[in-house]
């Protein structure tokens, strides 16, 4: 797959499913209300070049993309810790940073593991991983900090922060200006953007204006649900994803809204034709960063190891590893 450069004419994705079944290929997306049984098998695709509609004013436009492997589990109990992280030297300072040497050698991620492709369980060995999870590791590796992980709900994931279950979120926090004013957010470690999702006989999505009065199905509390409103939709809220597909299939609801990258992988995974990416606004970025405590001390140290995985190449990698291509920005 092509890296995507998020300038004003990106390349879009490819959602289509091959011949064989197969998908060429949502914050919500592999978001459930309860956790969905392990698929004890991998998939492999190979995307197409697909021409579709954009919201970005720059016409149809095409991508070719590469084999990615997909796995999509359950979540597993509300704690686990991971094998060590990849190699990597601590950040020269990490070592005298006070807020990081009060974390007395380990730093603990509040994630969701439902959340494919960013953080779920492997379907072979029901190990935490994913791309947020793997950043998230690194992150530890250059703090000189063993990572570990609590499992917890989107929808209560902010509170268990604010408690201090965990440290800090690894699951796609976008970074909003409402967030920055409550909570300590990292630069970007990953950029994407929206797309509706609708019925796949449903042509009514040329435009975003065409989003205004109709209704949307979202997850509570999701920075989706809340563009949908921006955009004028009605939200109809429905615990997780699969909900929203159903709701779409059902006729009770026109579309939902959600993270291209994430769409991506649903498709890919499950190969449903009865609905489509119908709409991809690409002239609306998303970028998403740890999530800590407002004054946590910790926001200089985990920008600073983000900067050094982002220079020497890790960041890169590890969006090849998920998705074929480099989605840090």
């Amino acid at each position: 797959m092509s890296k995507p450069s998020f300038s004003p004419d990106p390349p879009l994705l490819d959602y289509r499913t091959t011949p064989s079944g197969r998908a060429d290929g949502a914050d919500d997306a592999q978001r459930t209300s309860s956790p969905p049984s392990r698929r004890r098998h991998r998939h492999h695709t190979r995307l197409r070049p697909l021409a579709t509609k954009t919201s970005g004013g720059s016409g149809l436009k095409t991508i070719a993309a590469a084999s990615v492997w997909l796995a999509l589990a359950a979540c597993a109990p509300a704690a686990s810790t991971p094998p060590a992280a990849e190699s990597s030297a601590p950040a020269s300072s990490a070592a005298t940073d006070p807020a990081v040497a009060a974390l007395g050698g380990r730093i603990v991620f509040g994630t969701e593991g439902t959340y494919a492709p960013f953080s779920y369980h492997d379907a072979a060995t029901d190990e935490l991983t994913g791309y947020d999870v793997d950043v998230a590791r690194a992150v530890a590796a250059r703090l000189g900090l063993e990572a570990e992980f609590a499992e917890t709900t989107w929808d209560g994931i902010f509170a268990a922060l604010e408690s201090g279950r965990f440290n800090a979120i690894a699951n796609e926090v976008e970074i909003t200006a409402e967030r920055q004013a409550k909570y300590d957010l990292s630069v970007a470690y990953s950029v994407s953007y929206p797309v509706v999702i609708a019925r796949a006989d449903d042509d009514r999505f040329q435009t975003v204006a065409d989003l205004s009065g109709r209704t949307a199905a979202q997850s509570p509390g999701s920075n989706w649900g809340a563009k949908a409103e921006g955009y004028g939709a009605l939200v109809e809220t429905v615990p997780g994803f699969s909900e929203s597909v159903a709701a779409i299939k059902d006729g009770r609801v026109d579309f939902t809204l959600n993270d291209a990258l994430a769409a991506l992988d649903y498709f890919q995974a499950t190969g449903d034709s009865d609905v489509k990416v119908a709409l991809e606004i690409t002239d609306d970025k998303v970028s998403q960063g740890f999530a800590l405590q407002k004054d946590s001390g910790l926001l200089p140290a985990l920008n600073q190891a983000l900067a050094q995985l982002a220079a020497d190449g890790t960041l890169a990698q590890l969006g090849q590893k998920y998705f074929g291509q480099d989605i840090s920005g």
